[in-house]
């Protein structure tokens, strides 16, 4: 499996591959709907976002409480098609990455080809190993939206696989 740091490069980018298993280091930032519709707004009223976007990896997770002594509780993936109508402009605006589970509708692998940027499948039920990964988890915007806040983490050797890559090929199967 290949390690690979973040934030991404559009280097890095270019040389991830659907079906490859890879090991995230760096920092990520966990979104989900209602932050991705703040973003969004504050996007198109010309305001300044929370935390900057270019090379920027958002992991749609679903938080369980911290346990005392711990960085974070369980953290697994949740399902990525319920920010499809946000991703598209934030990949327009620089994201570079995001994590889930399930698959993307054809507008936002569309977007991911166009503003050379990945998409990464994180192993559902696996909410318990990913927090073994985590050594920071800060909360850094809409602390109102309570488990949808907007948090950053830090990560080491976070397992995931490419799911969408920037060159249109996909991990999922797709009749036809």
């Amino acid at each position: 499996m290949r390690s690979i740091s973040l934030p991404l490069t559009p280097e890095t980018i270019e040389t991830l591959h659907a079906g490859e298993p890879v090991a995230l280091s760096g920092e990520l930032f966990v979104a989900r709907d209602a932050a991705h519709a703040r973003l969004v707004a504050l996007l198109d009223a010309g305001q300044p976002l929370p935390f900057p976007l270019q090379g920027a990896v958002i992991y749609y997770m679903g938080p369980t409480p911290t346990p005392a002594g711990e960085v974070i509780g369980s953290c697994g993936p949740t399902t990525a098609s319920r920010m499809d109508p946000f991703a598209p402009a934030l990949l327009a605006h620089g994201l570079a990455g995001m994590i889930g589970k399930g698959q993307r509708s054809a507008q936002v692998v569309e977007a991911l080809v166009r503003h050379r940027a990945v998409y990464f499948y994180a192993y559902g039920g696996c909410g318990a190993f990913y927090a073994s990964c985590v050594s920071e988890n800060h909360l850094i915007a809409f602390e109102d939206l309570g488990p949808e806040a907007i948090c950053r983490l830090v990560v080491r050797d976070f397992p995931v696989v490419v799911a969408n890559d920037c060159h249109g090929a996909s991990a999922f199967f797709e009749p036809g």
